[in-house]
């Protein structure tokens, strides 16, 4: 089936020559810097600033040393880029002139040295023995790579409009459209072929811009040769093999942090086919994939391959920080925000809960139900030889992460806001922070302030700005967890919405006119692998706070790590009357955001407690938690303790011991 609507799909693009066009945009990212953050988020933002964001170029070795993309013999694979895309954003949003100044060096050593062909980056091997150009592409190296970079200089544009960028991106696109058949994505690895989604990306970006029609024709090639994630999410079979077999078999398909990337090849692709199909398979796919693979946290399995929904199995940070992009750039083309919760349960609670309080140091593979965190094989699809996939550290498992983890939160900050096509702003994601965009048919310019403690609250207040009246519309989405969401404008009555809406706010605006936003947030209880079930409040899933002793140790090749073990009791069950009834028997307490906001326990401005019962056998087993079953008739039926216990539950991402996936008892 998919096969002929690709055919069908090509065929029309041809016909239709230069009466061919983009799909339009539902929601315009706004230029990098419009967004800036606020409260708790510029905590956030500053912690990395003075953490490995900020610093990584001064003691990682790849980023240090005689680097590639600066024009040495060093690192030249992805490291470097993977720092970049989020170190940039960082420097904008912060409007940090070190940062800026750092990672100039690379985007001008970058720019400075494309090759006549169009070819750009490290010398290749090849260069470095002496020939002067890259006439031949066979000559070149891996595609993967650059497609990192040309994201890194997609951002570096819409924050500058540095005249260099798009002469330069058009040239490599006409290289890659007369090299592609001779050299295909997967002539040097299977990474760039698993990865043809941030090429396409790229390219629809530029022609936005240019309206090259080549580009187009580029883009068609560069899906023919891309990993087909369309087929395999909408024909499903994929993801139920990927749930059953963890084999060498087609793992690269199977593999988390393309998975992640591959997501938004179907959404990307629209853009240009403007064929329903493709977005009804990746919705398909999507549920699919959290249907048999998802954790409560938002993510899905990935260590390193999708390896089914157990709270024992881990999830990669590169998988994490992937997925909340691709999911973004999904919100922009489809404009469902169904897409959005999903990015605001990744962000919340999987992407804080694996990372250390001063952004140095993170996991490989984080655990849901993770009682201790200590070197291991567990049951992970790749254990690793040394057993440091689960430890935090600067390096610990595979080193990707340590220069991926820092687009996360960035590029959250970036998409919080968005433009829309009748010349208003749309808030799809919350946070504290300012806009300033142009906005009406006189294109005024106004900076909204936003106002929140979300998502630990669900109050919401947007503050305008404006040096003359201005007409536009301020679009407001109501998440699916909301029953019912408030508007107000300036102290009035103006609007309910349902869940999963969104509610326009159309007037003419003043200056210091307010804008207040209400979501209530109940607690209730979700359901999970092997009938286990979750605690949830708004888009947080809560877990249960357990002491720690962390423990400092190294080994010679990966350095520093950081064990941690429990020093309280884990193993209990949420009774069954809790689990029926969670509004009597889970209560929050509140507390006002501490001055500076850490994700951690002691931070953690909400605590809800109820009462839980140990259950006895449960015990680590190697190193995991292994999940007690809740049967059919929903409770445990092994033995559990009489008396209850009051037991508190913090937010997921606050924690690094938790059990967020308890069995049901008595």
């Amino acid at each position: 089936m998919f096969k002929k609507i690709l055919a069908a799909a090509l065929l029309g693009c041809y016909l239709q020559g230069t009466a061919r066009q983009l799909e339009p945009l539902k929601y315009e990212p706004l230029p990098l810097g419009a967004v800036k953050p606020a409260g708790w988020l510029l905590d956030q933002l500053q912690i990395m600033r003075q953490g490995a964001t900020g610093h990584l170029d001064e003691y990682y070795w790849k980023v240090r040393d005689n680097n590639g993309w600066l024009g040495g013999k060093g690192d030249g694979w992805e490291e470097t880029p993977y720092w970049l895309d989020g170190a940039v954003p960082l420097a904008y949003q912060l409007n940090d002139a070190a940062l800026k100044q750092k990672v100039l060096r690379y985007i001008n050593w970058t720019l400075d040295h494309q090759r006549p062909s169009g070819f750009f980056g490290p010398l290749t091997k090849e260069e470095l023995a002496g020939k002067k150009t890259m006439d031949d592409c066979a000559a070149g190296e891996d595609w993967w790579p650059r497609m990192v970079m040309l994201k890194v200089l997609q951002q570096y544009y819409t924050a500058t409009n540095d005249p260099r960028v798009i002469p330069f991106m058009t040239k490599y696109f006409r290289y890659q459209l007369a090299s592609l058949n001779k050299c295909p994505l997967g002539k040097w690895t299977e990474w760039a072929t698993s990865r043809g989604g941030d090429n396409l990306m790229s390219i629809y970006w530029l022609y936005r811009i240019t309206g090259d029609k080549f580009l187009l024709q580029l883009g068609d090639l560069i899906y023919v040769q891309t990993t087909p994630w369309t087929k395999y999410l909408g024909e499903r079979n994929w993801v139920m093999d990927a749930a059953a077999q963890q084999n060498s078999h087609a793992w690269m398909d199977r593999h988390g942090v393309n998975v992640g990337m591959g997501i938004k090849l179907p959404a990307i692709y629209y853009q240009a086919t403007r064929n329903k199909t493709y977005l009804d398979s990746l919705k398909t796919g999507f549920r699919d994939i959290m249907t048999l693979h998802g954790l409560p946290h938002g993510m899905f399995s990935a260590d390193e391959d999708l390896h089914g929904n157990d709270p024992g199995q881990g999830v990669e940070l590169c998988a994490t920080v992937e997925s909340m992009f691709s999911l973004e750039e999904i919100l922009t083309v489809t404009g469902d925000q169904w897409y959005a919760d999903a990015i605001e349960r990744m962000t919340f609670n999987a992407l804080p809960g694996q990372i250390t309080d001063d952004f140095m140091s993170r996991q490989y593979f984080m655990v849901a139900n993770q009682v201790q965190v200590t070197r291991g094989v567990f049951q992970f699809s790749l254990p690793f030889d040394r057993g440091m996939n689960n430890v935090f550290g600067p390096y610990a498992g595979y080193t990707c992460c340590t220069a991926n983890m820092h687009q996360g939160w960035t590029k959250f900050t970036a998409n919080l806001f968005y433009g829309t096509a009748d010349k208003g702003l749309a808030a799809m994601l919350y946070s504290p922070c300012t806009v300033t965009a142009k906005v009406g048919k006189s294109n005024t310019p106004v900076t909204i302030t936003e106002k929140t403690d979300y998502p630990f609250s669900g109050d919401i207040s947007f503050i305008i700005s404006t040096k003359t009246n201005v007409n536009f519309p301020l679009s407001l989405r109501v998440p699916e967890w909301c029953k019912e969401a408030t508007v107000l404008v300036n102290g009035k009555a103006f609007a309910k919405g349902a869940a999963g809406s969104i509610i326009k706010v159309d007037r003419n605006w003043s200056n210091n006119d307010q804008v207040q936003l209400q979501f209530p947030m109940e607690v209730k209880t979700s359901n999970w692998a092997k009938n286990s079930r979750a605690v949830e409040r708004g888009p947080l899933v809560y877990a249960l706070k357990i002491e720690e002793q962390w423990k400092t140790d190294s080994i010679k090749e990966e350095g520093k790590y950081y064990e941690i073990r429990p020093t309280s009791a884990w193993n209990y069950g949420l009774p069954r009357e809790v689990v029926k009834d969670p509004v009597k028997y889970l209560e929050v307490k509140t507390k006002p955001m501490p001055a500076h906001f850490t994700w951690n326990a002691s931070s953690a401005p909400i605590t809800i407690t109820t009462k839980g019962k140990r259950i006895p056998e449960w015990k680590v087993v190697e190193g995991l938690a292994i999940q007690p079953v809740t049967t059919r008739v929903d409770v445990y039926q092994g033995e559990v303790e009489r008396e209850a216990q009051t037991i508190t539950l913090i937010p997921f991402g606050c924690s690094k011991l938790r059990i967020v996936a308890f069995p049901v008892v008595p």
